[in-house]
């Protein structure tokens, strides 16, 4: 009987092994009656799966049966104890009936199982539950009934049904590996390919681990254990479990152990050695198909492609018929390396005989000759065709090269603007160095595709004559090619002349449109000077040193721009010539030298209007410096100088007329005012000058006159002194005389 089988009845826990022990080391089985109907042929089938675990010397010692009847009733009760006088009358020794503890006394006297003992073949006894240690100890009693062994019905089940399923996975393996390793007459022949793991109904590693893990389990809790069974838990360390090896046979899990991974070593090496050989079987049929294929079908695939050619398409459709070639080889390639790795491989471990060696390293030696060789003939097949290429390439370039550069010298130059004629002329010498080195590239590239003709290997891996027709073939196509090309180069001789004059023609020409931008250059430059006058010369100093500074900058300033004129007229006077020469109209007559004329004319307006208030202000500057420096200065030089300051002060105000009747001031509003602002700060200088002259003036006429005064007045004082001397000199000359 299996738990599997019972599964749902075991999980009732109808009745129980919890691996406690009585005094006699008798297993201690619990039937806990529920308050529910009990099925006592559940009953009985759990009583029967429970008995077959312990081994005959655990039931020799008896069992004690406890039968928990304080949720049940009577006659429950007394069904199920009558039940196991049926059931397992010779393994009990004592079956102890836990009553509640007011509930059955009355009737206890109506059936005293005592009495029945005879009859029964076991002792039964009514006992409650805390009484019940005086026939088993504590610690083998489970805590329903006060005790302190645990157990957990679950885990136990779960257990259980590892055993179970290992014991019959490895019984089973059992059969089936001796079967295979001692059975020399099997149908596995030893020569053909088997997969041994098949064969087998179950995974041998997964069977020894799950056995394993079941040992190491079973050895755990019997370490943590009593070995006696008693008294295990009394020390306060874990509580036997019913896991112990008088329940599992732990011998048993040893034994099945052991035997399984000796078969299945033996098992191993059996498959080991059929599987090598079915591998050797294996590679040397792979081998042979590799081989007969890159000696047949392969071999004339290359014998039927040869040609390489006439032109850059037909050389590039052969291309893709070889890397189609190429394609299929590669496949078989493949598995050539896949092989080689495996020889390798089983070559590197060591473990074969010395016939297996000798037979591997054969196989490998002549599939890497038949690979080489193949590999050999499609590299030099596929150089000969990318050269062909290159040839037929070179030559089609060369041929456009050569027709273009007829073509430019046949076409009139009429370019737009000295760019593009220096393009031209670029493009006309790069066409000519292109045309002589695509001449002499294609010689070379001719001479290397014959050169890889003629060294290339048989087309047969096995020895055969060279295809030669075929390439004798593509030899003289070549050299007709060639031949073609140095012709048409050779009319690039008769056109040295033409390419002579048109270079010349052309360097004229970019010579002519140099002038032209260099003309509208200068007009460009000599706007620039003019629009650099009128807005940034405002300033016209500060005092006379300042200003000389700025006049002697104008002129420098005045010398630069007539360079530039001068220079713009030569380049268009050097533009009319080459025109002529070339037979041309060109823009300068018509636009750059009118404006030329223009700006020219504007510019030497503006120059002549800065110059003359610059030498204004120079003047005025140099007087107003005389007047404020002199102690004394005549009215006529202030007079000069507020004359002069005001006729700057006028033209500062006038605009620049130019000859074409538009008029322009000198820099901004603002920059004007500024610039004025300076001349009237030193005619109020002048005016304050003046003023203290004057004062000065008035107070020498005032002392003048008070003079003039005293003067008058000591006059009349000497007139009235002489008066009255003259009157008493006569009156004593009257006196004397009297």
């Amino acid at each position: 009987m299996e738990a599997t089988n019972i599964l749902t009845v075991l999980k009732k826990k109808l009745a129980f092994l919890s691996g406690g022990k009585d005094r006699r080391s008798g297993l201690i089985l619990t039937i806990p009656l529920s308050c529910d109907q009990t099925s006592l042929e559940e009953l009985s089938t759990t009583l029967d799966y429970l008995l077959s675990i312990p081994s005959d010397k655990c039931k020799a010692r008896g069992f004690t049966v406890i039968v928990d009847g304080r949720k049940s009733q009577w006659n429950i009760v007394k069904t199920v104890v009558l039940m196991l006088q049926n059931v397992i009358p010779a393994e009990v020794s004592l079956v102890c009936v836990v009553k509640p503890d007011e509930f059955w006394d009355k009737k206890v006297t109506h059936f005293c199982f005592w009495k029945e003992k005879d009859r029964l073949g076991f002792e039964v006894i009514l006992v409650s539950a805390n009484k019940l240690t005086r026939y088993i100890e504590p610690c083998q009693l489970t805590d329903d009934f006060g005790g302190s062994l645990d157990y957990d019905h679950t885990d136990w089940l779960n257990k259980r049904l590892v055993f179970e399923k290992f014991t019959k996975e490895s019984t089973s393996l059992l059969d089936e590996l001796s079967l295979i390793n001692d059975d020399k007459n099997s149908s596995l022949d030893k020569h053909k390919s088997v997969d041994c793991a098949l064969l087998l109904s179950f995974d041998p590693e997964t069977v020894l681990q799950t056995g394993h893990e079941l040992l190491s389990e079973l050895q755990q809790r019997r370490f943590n254990g009593s070995d006696g069974g008693i008294g295990g838990a009394g020390q306060g360390g874990p509580s036997w479990s019913p896991m112990e090896e008088e329940l599992l046979a732990q011998p048993l899990v040893m034994k099945l152990l052991d035997s399984l991974r000796e078969q299945y070593t033996r098992y191993q090496e059996v498959c080991r050695q059929r599987s090598k050989r079915s591998q050797l079987d294996e590679i040397h049929t792979k081998v042979m198909q590799v081989v007969n294929w890159l000696r047949g079908p392969g071999s004339e695939l290359l014998k039927s492609h040869q040609a390489i050619g006439d032109s850059v398409r037909a050389a590039q459709a052969l291309q893709q018929k070889h890397e189609e070639i190429e394609s299929q080889h590669s496949e078989w390639f493949a598995v050539y390396v896949e092989l080689n790795q495996q020889i390798a491989a089983l070559l590197s471990v060591g473990e074969e005989e010395e016939e297996e060696v000798v037979e591997l390293k054969t196989m490998q030696q002549q599939l890497s000759d038949v690979c080489y060789q193949q590999a050999a003939q499609l590299e030099s097949r596929q150089n000969v065709l990318q050269a062909a290429q290159v040839f037929h390439s070179s030559t089609q370039e060369l041929s456009q090269q050569l027709d273009g550069l007829l073509g430019m010298l046949c076409a009139d130059v009429a370019p737009a603007d000295g760019a593009s004629i220096q393009q031209n002329l670029k493009s006309l010498e790069e066409k000519l160095q292109n045309a002589e080195a695509g001449l002499s590239s294609l010689r070379q590239k001719g001479a290397l595709l014959m050169e890889q003709m003629c060294s290339q290997q048989s087309w047969s891996l096995e020895e055969s004559e060279s295809p030669g027709g075929e390439q004798q073939n593509n030899n003289q196509h070549i050299q007709a090619v060639m031949d073609e090309m140095q012709l048409r180069k050779q009319r690039r001789v008769i056109c040295e002349d033409m390419v002579d004059v048109r270079r010349l023609k052309m360097l004229q020409m970019v010579q002519l449109f140099k002038c032209e931008e260099d003309a509208l250059q200068s007009v460009e430059w000599l706007s620039e000077l003019l629009e650099a006058l009128l807005k940034t010369h405002v300033r016209l100093g500060e005092d006379s040193q300042e200003t000389k500074g700025m006049l002697d900058k104008h002129r420098k300033f005045v010398d630069v721009a007539q360079s530039t004129y001068d220079y713009g007229r030569q380049l268009l006077q050097a533009t009319v010539v080459l025109c002529q020469s070339l037979r041309c109209t060109t823009r300068s007559s018509g636009d750059t030298l009118p404006r030329l004329n223009r700006v020219w004319k504007q510019f030497s307006v503006s120059a002549e209007e800065r110059h003359r208030r610059l030498e204004l202000a120079l003047n005025f500057h140099t007087a107003a410096e005389t007047v404020l420096q002199k102690e004394r200065v005549e009215v006529e030089a202030l007079d000069d100088v507020d004359s002069s300051g005001n006729i700057l002060l006028d033209r500062l105000r006038l605009p620049v007329i130019f000859p074409d009747g538009s008029e322009q001031y000198f820099g901004s509003p603002n920059e004007a005012v500024a610039a004025a602002e300076g001349f009237r700060e030193r005619l109020l200088l002048v005016e304050e000058r003046r003023l203290q002259l004057q004062e000065v003036g008035l107070q020498s006429k005032d002392v003048d006159e008070g003079f003039q005064v005293q003067e008058g007045r000591l006059d009349v004082i000497g007139e009235e002194l002489s008066e009255r001397e003259e009157e008493e000199e006569e009156e004593q000359q009257c006196e004397a005389e009297d």
